[in-house]
């Protein structure tokens, strides 16, 4: 099953994506996993991103698509995946579906945890770090919503929407019903 996870920071895809991970028998991709893996051990990708980084830019959609397509390359992910935090806008999601097309492959679908904005700004605050005050939470969702709205028109029918609010575990139940499982 190959799959990309939606939802506003703090919607809980991360939590989702470790027990869909276990039950499905594919690997989590997270970008962020990946951005620290390749600064980690020293890669050609993970010097280039760490120079970004260090200037306080964000790494080109160019270098993250060639850290995603070295990591859906290895061999775990050869029989599917859940990317999380790839793809954030419709020129991403274009060359996803670009590289997934190389190897006669396409998405199962798209899961979009959806919850509450006033909910996620709970959660976070609940969680107690540093940089988790109201405005940042409220602007980091503002900028999710920016980038996110196309990226749901664009897959639309592949969008399945999953209700994120109420116990870990009935979200996963919810879940793995939208995906027949």
């Amino acid at each position: 099953m190959r799959l990309v996870l939606l939802g506003p920071p703090g919607a809980g895809k991360g939590t989702q994506a470790a027990i869909l991970s276990e039950k499905l028998g594919v690997p989590h991709i997270s970008t962020g996993d990946l951005f620290r893996a390749n600064i980690g051990e020293g890669t050609p990708l993970g010097v280039e991103a760490k120079s970004y980084i260090d200037a306080g830019k964000l790494v080109p959609t160019d270098v993250t698509a060639r850290m995603v397509e070295d990591r859906l390359n290895q061999d775990d992910a050869k029989d599917g995946f859940l990317l999380d935090g790839f793809p954030r806008t419709v020129e991403q999601a274009e060359i996803l579906t670009g590289l997934l097309a190389k190897h006669g492959q396409k998405l199962d679908g798209v899961l979009n945890f959806v919850v509450d904005e006033d909910v996620v700004v709970e959660r976070m605050l609940a969680r107690g770090r540093a940089d988790d005050n109201e405005e940042t939470i409220r602007t980091r969702l503002g900028v999710y919503r920016d980038e996110t709205a196309p990226l749901i028109q664009h897959y639309g029918d592949d969008i399945i929407s999953i209700d994120a609010v109420g116990d870990v575990d009935d979200i996963n139940q919810r879940a793995m019903e939208a995906l027949g499982k």
